[in-house]
Protein backbone atom coordinates (compact mmCIF):
# COMPACT_ATOMS: atom_id res chain seq x y z
CA UNK A 1 0.00 0.00 0.00
CA UNK A 2 1.37 3.43 -1.00
CA UNK A 3 1.76 6.14 1.63
CA UNK A 4 -1.22 8.41 1.76
CA UNK A 5 -0.59 12.05 0.92
CA UNK A 6 -2.53 14.56 2.90
CA UNK A 7 -3.77 17.64 1.10
CA UNK A 8 -2.68 20.93 2.55
CA UNK A 9 -5.18 23.53 3.53
CA UNK A 10 -5.35 26.91 1.85
CA UNK A 11 -3.65 28.72 4.72
CA UNK A 12 -0.76 26.29 5.06
CA UNK A 13 -0.16 26.29 1.30
CA UNK A 14 -0.24 30.09 1.23
CA UNK A 15 2.15 30.32 4.18
CA UNK A 16 4.51 27.87 2.48
CA UNK A 17 4.52 29.96 -0.70
CA UNK A 18 5.10 33.21 1.19
CA UNK A 19 8.02 31.79 3.17
CA UNK A 20 9.57 30.13 0.13
CA UNK A 21 13.13 31.38 -0.51
CA UNK A 22 12.40 32.08 -4.16
CA UNK A 23 9.61 34.53 -3.24
CA UNK A 24 11.46 36.58 -0.62
CA UNK A 25 12.14 39.59 -2.87
CA UNK A 26 8.51 39.81 -3.94
CA UNK A 27 7.19 39.49 -0.40
CA UNK A 28 9.72 42.05 0.87
CA UNK A 29 8.73 44.51 -1.87
CA UNK A 30 5.04 44.17 -1.04
CA UNK A 31 5.74 44.70 2.67
CA UNK A 32 7.86 47.82 2.04
CA UNK A 33 5.15 49.22 -0.23
CA UNK A 34 2.52 48.56 2.45
CA UNK A 35 4.62 50.26 5.12
CA UNK A 36 5.13 53.27 2.82
CA UNK A 37 1.43 53.60 2.13
CA UNK A 38 0.61 53.27 5.82
CA UNK A 39 3.18 55.95 6.70
CA UNK A 40 1.93 58.38 4.05
CA UNK A 41 -1.66 57.81 5.17
CA UNK A 42 -0.83 58.47 8.82
CA UNK A 43 -0.44 61.81 10.55
CA UNK A 44 3.34 61.26 10.61
CA UNK A 45 3.48 62.12 6.92
CA UNK A 46 3.04 65.79 7.90
CA UNK A 47 6.66 65.67 9.06
CA UNK A 48 7.66 65.59 5.39
CA UNK A 49 5.99 68.93 4.66
CA UNK A 50 8.24 72.00 4.77
CA UNK A 51 7.41 74.56 7.48
CA UNK A 52 5.43 77.58 6.33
Amino acid sequence: MAPRQTEKGFLSATYEQITSPENTTIVRSILVFGVGVAFLHSSLSELLLPPL
